[in-house]
């Protein structure tokens, strides 16, 4: 079961997100917390960015974000004419972009 969560609206490439969807996936990451997500996902406000992969209606992104000085690989998409964001994956990451 995904959980779902209302936050303080963001803009992403001229799109105003006030939800955010994490997928089941994450919690295979048992240092991963919900606050976590929400906290790496508040910090994408104002961006632009283009997408890693397009499969309409879904834009896929890869974001290289820091939390508490440690480095987190977020994997994230935006489905068309929708107001979520929904967080596929999210997990620690030492490597260079």
């Amino acid at each position: 079961m995904k959980d779902e969560f209302t936050i303080k609206p963001i803009c992403i490439n001229g799109r105003v997100i006030s939800k955010v969807i994490i997928d089941p996936h994450v919690r295979k990451h048992p240092d991963v917390t919900d606050d976590m997500i929400l906290d790496l996902v508040r910090q994408l406000d104002g961006s632009e960015l283009r997408p890693d992969d397009v499969k309409p209606p879904y834009e896929y992104f890869v974001s290289l974000l820091f939390l508490a000085d440690k480095q987190y690989r977020l994997v994230w998409l935006i489905e068309q004419d929708e107001i979520y964001i929904g967080v596929i994956t999210m997990y620690r990451d030492e490597r260079k972009k």
